[in-house]
């Protein structure tokens, strides 16, 4: 009787493990997730990227940041975009957010459209990696099939967006490659998705130090730079620079062309090619275009991965910026 009961327990385990592994399977994310719920989701996101990116390019780089700072804060869950509560602060008054990532009015129309189509069907999270999908292409970079199937989280924590796991402007490579190793993404990953920085701008507080204190910078660049960001604290903090001085609203492989000529505008882009174990990967996409677009798509599918909401976790929010 000991054996057989203890043999019990064991087929009893083993069932419950294949359950939970089946279950996590069919909770997975899919490109045909919507493809009966709501089949118009891409043509109508994609028309009101479309619209925000032709008023205003630099909303591309954005939008696609939105992603990135969603992903990297208790996965891809939508988290990015609730506004604070009487009861609780989110993420985005965090260090790495506040006066910084921006384009919730546009998540705010792509969902009041999706609503219009598809009522309760289509997260925030999923809205996001689209308008990602759609933001890069728009501006000429690659495609990939976005997974769908996120659900939105409840909360949002402050906390969790200041704790780090976001890589600050200052990073080092060791930092930049440890923050994504533990979000599952390999070295390659990080200096591919890197190369988003081939679009959008930065603020003057976020490249200071480099122009000013760092040598290895290409002089006449950071003299340029110098122009709109004054060396004091406090004076032109908000005064914008292209991230790409070559192309900076076309998605090119131009950033790691700037790396090797030392006009990197962030130290955290420049530690990328600097002599240290990334410089081999910034010389390949700096001559190989399509590698750069095979593996940025990749990768970007690869990120979107990280920790979603499935199943009954979670909820579909009606509006993006607080729980229903």
């Amino acid at each position: 009787m000991a054996a057989s009961s203890t043999s019990m327990v064991v087929l009893a385990a083993l069932f419950a493990t294949a359950a939970l592994l089946t279950s996590g399977a069919s909770a997975q994310l899919s490109t045909g997730y919507y493809k009966k719920t709501c089949p118009k989701v891409f043509d109508t996101v994609k028309s009101v990227v479309k619209s925000a990116i032709d008023k205003e390019k630099r909303m591309g780089a954005s939008l696609l940041r939105l992603h990135f700072h969603d992903c990297f804060v208790q996965g891809c869950d939508g988290s990015v975009l609730l506004d604070d509560t009487s009861s609780s602060r989110g993420e985005k008054t965090a260090n790495p957010n506040v006066n910084s990532i921006r384009g919730f009015n546009v998540v705010d129309n792509i969902k009041s459209k999706v609503e219009s189509v598809c009522p309760g069907v289509v997260s925030c999270a999923d809205i996001l990696a689209i308008a990602a999908r759609d933001s890069t292409v728009i501006l000429g970079g690659p495609t990939w099939d976005v997974k769908l199937g996120r659900r939105d989280s409840k909360t949002a924590s402050l906390a969790a967006a200041n704790s780090g796991v976001i890589p600050p402007p200052s990073s080092t490579l060791n930092n930049l490659i440890n923050r994504f190793q533990n979000l599952g993404l390999s070295t390659k990953d990080m200096v591919v998705l890197s190369g988003s920085h081939t679009i959008g701008q930065a603020r003057c507080t976020t490249f200071r130090g480099r122009i000013y204190n760092e040598s290895n910078i290409d002089g006449s660049f950071a003299r340029t730079r110098q122009g709109s960001c004054p060396r004091t604290s406090g004076s032109g903090d908000n005064n914008l620079a292209p991230l790409d001085l070559k192309s900076p609203t076309f998605f090119d492989g131009s950033y790691y062309k700037n790396l090797l000529d030392k006009k990197g505008l962030l130290h955290s882009d420049q530690v990328l090619y600097n002599g240290g174990s990334t410089d081999n990967l910034v010389e390949t996409y700096s001559k190989n275009p399509k590698a750069f677009a095979d593996d940025f798509a990749t990768a970007m599918i690869k990120m979107g991965d990280i920790s979603p909401l499935t199943g009954s976790s979670g909820e579909i929010r009606k509006n993006c910026r607080k729980a229903n």
